[in-house]
């Protein structure tokens, strides 16, 4: 029996076995084939391995840019990436993180199926950081075992539903439809930017009325556009490292600095390219496997999809908003500079490519739907703000876990890191249990409101 609960208590510690069997179940529970079952457990297995492997390539990218980061401006800069914070919580909180997310990914289906908030959250990846994140969170507030696993996975089934019907009535505008929801954690800053665009544009002048350079199209490709900006990181850091006093080559792996910057820059593309494309294997298999089960059990319910399925709507939109974006994130860093010279202690964010250009690039599509190219314009330049303070406020929740090198950059994940983490500092243990499950329950609340009011 002792052999049989260790071998259990494996399983349940590898998170890739745990979540190939969540697709098991969901591929036995909809009697799929004999070859579709094994394929698509095999398969989802395999995409949280490379999902792995990949962020242990960013990790690794991330940390020479950070040393000679600190090395040529003598501050202490930190690059938010999901992948990389994932990937050193998966270190410690892989089983609780697993679990939650299965879990999670149920009460999911419940709160859709007995509240007014039909959706039904698919994009995987972002369920699996969330997981991730409440389960550091919680663990902070004294939760642990049972208690942790149950508020952790009412709480995501909480944000599954609540996000995307944050976003329902901008995504109507955007599609022209009522077939589809939006599901991507960077919920609340899209919902700025859009509030943004509409107070200072006009949405009647679209960013697709512009005849976009041909020559600049190339930054549509996220590879290209990830690794060019990463590369042109490392030039100038790597640069102006070289011409300190005390430099040290090794800090280069004692190569040319235009070199290693290449190589640097095109790794970090690299890296991102394997985590997504691990990231799509899981999703393949996992994502059909709930779904299937929850149109099942949730009669009316809308799927709630990854933020790309916005950009063919606005392809000018997308690149308008990653550039805005960025440039927010450059002034947003001089802004922490100053703000840490008056005495005010915050990490130095440094401007991701991947936040900017993913997050970015959404917030303009919805800020041009409110207010067309000024809107888009303005409105992801203050997201790109947005998003550089979020993660230095949430630096200090996740810094004491030991995860001081890398940060969350979606504002989904930092707001509720942020306040999560706030009431964890003042109510412990039972208190902080029961506040959880009373916030979890709160779509079911949608029954009491009347229709116009619904999300």
């Amino acid at each position: 029996m002792n052999s049989f609960l260790d071998v259990l208590q494996e399983i349940l510690s590898t998170p890739a076995i745990l979540v190939g069997m969540i697709a098991l179940i969901g591929l036995l529970i909809q009697r799929k084939p004999v070859e579709d079952v094994i394929k698509g457990t095999i398969k989802t297995i395999l995409g949280f391995i490379i999902l792995g492997a990949g962020a242990d390539v960013i990790v690794g990218s991330l940390e020479h840019f950070g040393t000679i980061f600190n090395f040529a401006f003598n501050v202490n800069g930190v690059v938010p990436n999901n992948e990389a914070i994932v990937s050193l919580a998966l270190n410690e909180f892989a089983r609780d993180t697993a679990l939650i997310m299965a879990f999670g990914m149920l009460m999911n289906i419940v709160l859709a199926r007995f509240s007014r908030w039909k959706y039904i959250f698919l994009t995987g990846h972002h369920t699996l950081y969330m997981a991730a994140l409440i389960a550091v969170v919680l663990s902070v507030g004294g939760l642990e075992g049972v208690q942790l696993i149950i508020a952790g996975s009412a709480l995501l089934g909480f944000t599954m539903v609540t996000f995307p019907a944050m976003l329902q009535k901008p995504m109507q505008e955007i599609t022209g439809s009522d077939d589809i929801a939006f599901a991507h954690f960077g919920t609340i800053g899209y919902w700025f930017a859009s509030k943004v665009g509409k107070l200072v544009g006009d949405k009647e002048n679209s960013t697709e009325d512009i005849p976009f350079p041909k020559r600049l199209s190339f930054l549509r490709d996220t590879s290209v556009a990830i690794g060019l900006t990463m590369f042109s990181f490392f030039l100038i850091i790597s640069f102006l490292a070289t011409t300190k006093t005390g430099f040290d080559p090794a800090m280069l792996q004692d190569q040319n600095w235009f070199l290693f910057s290449l190589m640097q820059g095109l790794t970090f593309a690299a890296g991102v390219n394997i985590v997504l494309s691990g990231v799509r294997m899981v999703i393949s298999e996992i994502v059909p496997a709930f779904k299937g089960i929850s149109e099942k059990l949730v009669p009316n319910s809308k799927p709630a999809l990854d933020c790309p399925v916005v950009f063919p709507y606005a392809p000018n939109a997308v690149l308008i908003g990653f550039l805005s974006s960025f440039a927010g994130g450059v002034l947003g860093l001089f802004m922490l500079i100053l703000l840490n010279r008056t005495g005010l202690t915050l990490a130095l964010i440094l401007p991701g490519v991947i936040p900017h250009f993913f997050c970015g690039a959404t917030a303009g599509v919805f800020a041009n739907a409110t207010g067309g190219r000024r809107g888009a314009i303005i409105g992801s330049f203050a997201h790109g703000i947005l998003i550089t303070f979020l993660p230095a406020l949430l630096m200090p929740v996740l810094g004491g876990l030991g995860f001081a090198s890398t940060t969350f950059s979606d504002t989904d994940f930092t707001v509720i890191g942020i306040a999560l983490g706030n009431i964890a500092r003042f109510i412990q243990g039972g208190g902080l249990f029961i506040i959880v499950l009373a916030i979890s329950a709160s779509p079911l609340l949608t029954n009491l409101l009347p229709k116009s009011k619904e999300a």
